[in-house]
């Protein structure tokens, strides 16, 4: 799941990664939680990136549902822009991989 947040004020920055750090937390207790992470755009310091990854879309979902996330995460990600948030990972690369042996092209 990612949700992106514009935090125009730089007065609200720490109040928001307090809350965004608080969601993280709550979020990271619930069955199913396999990471997460709390980013700030390099380029444009307004914008935020709250990203967790879950076993299954059924256990992120099943997580929205508990109390304390109710409490905590979802008045926070309510706040996130409107643009889709979760997605299905279809591949992925989590370690280095060697560059792969291909057989020369040059003519013989």
């Amino acid at each position: 799941m990612q949700t992106r947040f514009d935090v125009s004020s730089t007065s609200m920055t720490a109040d928001f990664e307090e809350r965004a750090r608080a969601a993280l937390d709550v979020l990271s207790l619930r069955p199913g939680f396999v990471r997460g992470r709390l980013g700030r755009a390099a380029d444009e310091p307004s914008v935020w990136l709250l990203t967790t990854e879950w076993d299954s879309v059924g256990s992120y979902r099943r997580s929205l549902s508990s109390y304390d996330v109710k409490l905590v995460a979802t008045t926070l990600l309510a706040e996130g822009r409107d643009e889709p948030s979760a997605f299905e990972v279809v591949h992925a690369v989590d370690t280095p991989q060697p560059p792969a042996a291909r057989p020369s092209q040059r003519a013989k």
